[in-house]
């Protein structure tokens, strides 16, 4: 099926794929998309989970990376993905839907906006060939460089997709995306108006904390216990939120060059070894939450009137985690995408669907205001079968 028959079907079927900055694993939805652009609606009809074992993940989360070790990840990532899909094909076969092609957002090894007289790149993994090939189905992928060649940060880009779902709410409404690196869109009712930025680190930082500290045993807090049973470090607190980055202003992203464990917390953590375990974790915790508010009464609150946030990403697992947000936020609704039909593993899958929809259909998907671009654009590069 060529470009022009896939954007003249009444509906596409489409895997989205997305491997978060937590590289914890890869996520799957497969949707059904009807249209483009304002007039797009989408189905969620299936999602699943794909863990990276705790060695792939260690490789993946590697402070330094040379150019064979990425050149293989590439590739055996490009396999992981396509084991995915296929897994995924025998799902849209039990639901009599036949996929017509795979978004796939890859997985970020380095990501570096654009600043002040430095140079800019991003680099995205995950060969979308070799899931081309044994699959036999288009893959649209890269999605990020686009923005970027046209002067933008090259994210968020689940902007475009926040406005797409939440758009029609009666209210402008906060979506807040908590992965390894948080984001934030402001769903508005006119386009123009939307905003979007990256507060920070998220699950980046508090899964780091918790391998550097039990020496990879463990790979994450589950629910947020260690650090309900924790009390906070103020001055640890304190050092955690001095990054400059918090105090830009957006357009903004970051990445793990900025916030990765072995940048923002090796050292740190290394100097308070006679602390608890708890403590610690607790006061990564409440950073993370803070960062957040910080953010929305900053950057938010005095242009918009916003009274609900939607919250997605493996961030909303965390109790302690929303405990503290809705704490921090007090006389703003707080609720996860859940509640909104949209699991929060799949929100980013589900984003990545939609732009792909998009790319095939030739209709830009960034959003110039969130993140600084000249223009709109079409994202995305398209691997035939």
């Amino acid at each position: 099926m060529n470009l022009e028959e896939l954007r003249s079907k009444p509906a596409r079927f489409i895997v989205g794929l997305m491997s978060g900055s937590s590289s914890d694993g890869l996520d799957a939805a497969l949707v059904r998309i009807k249209g483009t652009g304002p007039g797009l609606a989408m189905k969620l009809i299936a999602h699943k989970h794909f863990p990276y074992t705790p060695w792939f993940r260690t490789r993946l989360l590697a402070e330094h990376m040379d150019a064979k070790e990425i050149c293989l990840l590439n590739f055996e990532l490009g396999d992981r993905f396509a084991d995915a899909v296929v897994e995924m094909l025998k799902v849209a076969e039990e639901n009599d839907c036949t996929v017509d092609f795979v978004a796939s957002h890859g997985h970020t090894v380095a990501h570096y906006p654009p600043a002040t007289e430095e140079q800019c790149g991003t680099l995205q993994i995950g060969e979308s060939a070799v899931v081309a090939e044994r699959t036999g189905l288009p893959v649209v992928s890269d999605f990020r460089p686009r923005d970027m060649a046209a002067g933008g940060q090259g994210a968020p880009l689940v902007t475009y997709a926040d406005w797409v779902l939440f758009r029609k709410l009666e209210n402008p409404v906060a979506c807040l995306n908590i992965g390894g690196i948080v984001n934030f869109t402001v769903v508005t009712p006119e386009f123009d108006d939307v905003i979007a930025f990256d507060t920070g680190p998220g699950n980046m930082a508090i899964d780091g904390a918790v391998r550097l500290l039990t020496r990879g045993t463990k790979e994450m807090d589950k629910d947020g216990e260690a650090a309900a049973k924790g009390m906070v470090i103020d001055e640890f607190l304190e050092y955690l939120l001095s990054p400059r980055y918090f105090r830009k202003v957006p357009p903004k992203s970051t990445g793990r060059e900025e916030f990765g464990a072995a940048v923002y917390l090796r050292d740190a953590l290394a100097a308070r070894r006679e602390q608890s375990y708890e403590d610690l974790v607790a006061t990564v915790t409440h950073a993370v939450a803070q960062s957040i508010s910080d953010a929305f009464k900053r950057f938010i609150q005095p242009q918009h009137d916003i009274s609900h946030i939607v919250v997605g990403g493996g961030g909303a697992k965390n109790r302690t985690l929303m405990k503290l947000l809705r704490k921090q936020l007090r006389g703003v609704n707080i609720f996860t995408s859940d509640q909104y039909g949209i699991p929060i593993e799949a929100r980013e899958a589900i984003a990545f669907a939609i732009l792909g929809n998009e790319t095939v259909c030739g209709t830009p998907a960034n959003v110039p205001r969130a993140t600084g671009a000249r223009r709109q654009a079409v994202l995305g590069k398209i691997t035939p079968p």
